[in-house]
């Protein structure tokens, strides 16, 4: 900020000092026109000086910066070393480790069992979709065309039973069920 103002009032003379060399040069005084302009040519030495030594500082002030933030990251990667170490004491690996196979074999067991379910659901949906599909296809073709497509025939309102799922199926999916939960 200072060095701003110390500019400033640089470029200030050296205006007045222009203003005082044009004169000077009306009036065809050469040595005071020599003068005033090796006062312009100091003048501008005293800028690009001022503005390097702003540059320096701005470098001194950046490394410091830079020190600092070092600084602070070394006592929080401290910090952070004790606590993991603290972390480290608390936990016990073995215990974690059975417990975590313990809750693999649930999941495994539970996926099992969900895919189980599944089978039997898709295995008893398949074939009853088709054929429902199948006859309310053949009634709205028989509506439409009011009878007269020809493979159409009679419709009748009621839907057909469920299938009745084979025993020995049904006992087996039972017997793999209860032996999966115990």
């Amino acid at each position: 900020m200072l060095c701003s103002i110390v500019l400033a009032a640089i470029q200030r003379e050296e205006n007045k000092v222009k203003l005082s060399l044009k004169d000077a040069a009306k009036k065809n005084q050469v040595d005071v026109c020599k003068i005033l302009a090796k006062e312009v040519v100091q003048s501008r030495k005293a800028v690009n000086k001022l503005y390097a030594s702003k540059a320096q500082i701005n470098s001194v002030m950046m490394s410091m910066d830079q020190q600092l933030s070092m600084l602070r990251m070394s006592g929080a990667l401290s910090k952070s070393t004790d606590v993991m170490k603290a972390m480290n004491g608390l936990l016990r690996i073995p215990e974690i480790q059975a417990t975590m196979r313990d809750l693999s074999k649930e999941m495994t067991k539970a996926g099992i069992i969900e895919e189980l379910v599944e089978d039997t659901f898709e295995s008893m949906e398949d074939d009853d979709l088709d054929e429902l599909a199948d006859q309310e296809i053949d009634k709205i073709l028989f509506e439409v065309t009011k009878g007269q497509l020809g493979g159409a025939g009679e419709v009748g309102t009621t839907l057909p039973q469920d299938e009745v799922v084979d025993d020995q199926e049904d006992d087996e999916l039972r017997e793999r069920l209860t032996k999966l939960t115990h």
